[in-house]
């Protein structure tokens, strides 16, 4: 079995477990990305046990706009796949571009969606979308909703539900030892909360601000990641009176992140649903969980059916019960302790790499039969 992957995701060196998972399962494993996303350089250049194209690609940065430049010629003369894995969403350009070159070559194909609400698209995406359902064998949604979108949108063959990544749970582990407190000067009784991601508006965080200035003054802020809040959050913080509580660290190396998650005494996404978004998954959950640390969601998107009875739930845009949340596990550290195993078990049961790779298998299984 010949597969090529063609995936900006991949970019970032921790997500490259599941490749050696299916690699481990007998396929022929060719992955084409982007030398560089955004500002992230490509991590791992030299696959384990699989070939790695990094490619030039025109708008940069751009999601839905950006594609290959070169691509005919690896997937003709190079690769000769049997399937092409199309790591992207139906209506983007790179999975237009790829679809019609795996059509001529016979390959079969599949895509990926999170899209988890129905949308109609401009002019020329509409078209883009329509010729991708159209001619895909198979889809991937990362999530229940955005399955049941595809549907509604008339995408008639097997949609399969998995998510995009898992979670490499030898990776992201407790350790006993994490130097990053003595690192930012934080004294071992603080009470740490934590939040990784895009600062942007929907992921939440000046309520994460507004519930911090609500607790006792121990408490400190954690945020790891960078984006145009940044500003904001700054001055909202001064605003509150907790500036000196509230750290921003801006880009960390993914095979860092590990360490950070066992910096803190929990994690908070504390998404926030708009008319155009909803959280489509929450990855730094299932990396917060592999590693033990208990975790806060919102009501947001897929974020419950992820954490299930393995972490805590507070309405989305209630500060008042995130609060509520945050001061049981600052009182009680054996519900921190149970929460941190119960989310340790759901990764191992659930969301690691290999479980993510088996299930993906099994789909391209099904596409060569077909």
């Amino acid at each position: 079995m010949n597969v090529l992957m063609v995936s900006k995701a991949l970019v970032v060196g921790a997500y490259h477990r599941k490749l050696e998972e299916l690699v481990r399962l007998g396929i022929e494993l060719s992955l084409i990305v982007p030398s560089s996303w955004r500002n992230q350089k490509l991590e791992i250049r030299n696959g384990n046990g699989y070939k790695i194209y990094p490619m030039k690609i025109m708008f940069n940065g751009q999601h839905h706009f950006y594609f290959y430049l070169g691509l005919n010629k690896i997937i003709k003369k190079k690769i000769k796949p049997d399937i092409v894995h199309i790591d992207e969403e139906h209506y983007s350009l790179v999975t237009f571009q790829t679809m019609r070159l795996a059509k001529k070559l016979g390959a079969k194909t599949l895509f990926f969606t999170w899209q988890n609400i129905y949308k109609k698209y401009p002019y020329p995406f509409s078209r883009i979308e329509k010729y991708n359902l159209k001619n895909a064998d198979f889809a991937i949604a990362g999530n229940k909703q955005a399955q049941e979108i595809l549907k509604r949108k008339g995408y008639q063959n097997e949609i399969a539900v998995i998510p995009q990544f898992g979670v490499d749970y030898e990776f992201f582990c407790k350790m006993k030892n994490s130097d990053i407190r003595e690192k930012l000067n934080i004294e071992k009784d603080r009470f740490v909360v934590g939040f990784i991601g895009r600062l942007v508006e929907e992921k939440g965080i000046l309520d994460l601000i507004d519930a911090v200035s609500g607790l006792k003054d121990d408490v400190i802020l954690l945020l790891i990641g960078s984006g145009p809040l940044q500003r904001k959050i700054l001055h909202k913080a001064k605003k509150l009176g907790i500036e000196d509580r509230v750290t921003i660290i801006g880009h960390v190396p993914s095979l860092e992140i590990p360490q950070y998650m066992n910096s803190l005494d929990c994690l908070v996404l504390p998404s926030v649903t708009r008319s155009n978004w909803k959280e489509q998954f929450g990855r730094v959950l299932i990396e917060a969980m592999s590693c033990e640390v208990p975790v806060i969601g919102s009501s947001s998107g897929e974020i419950p059916n992820l954490l299930g009875d393995a972490g805590m739930i507070f309405q989305e845009g209630e500060v008042d019960d995130l609060i509520e949340k945050l001061n049981l596990l600052m009182r009680d550290r054996e519900t921190r302790k149970s929460l941190g195993e119960k989310g340790r078990r759901r990764i191992l049961k659930n969301y690691t790499q290999k479980r993510v790779a088996e299930e993906t298998f099994h789909l391209y299984q099904r596409m060569l039969l077909n």
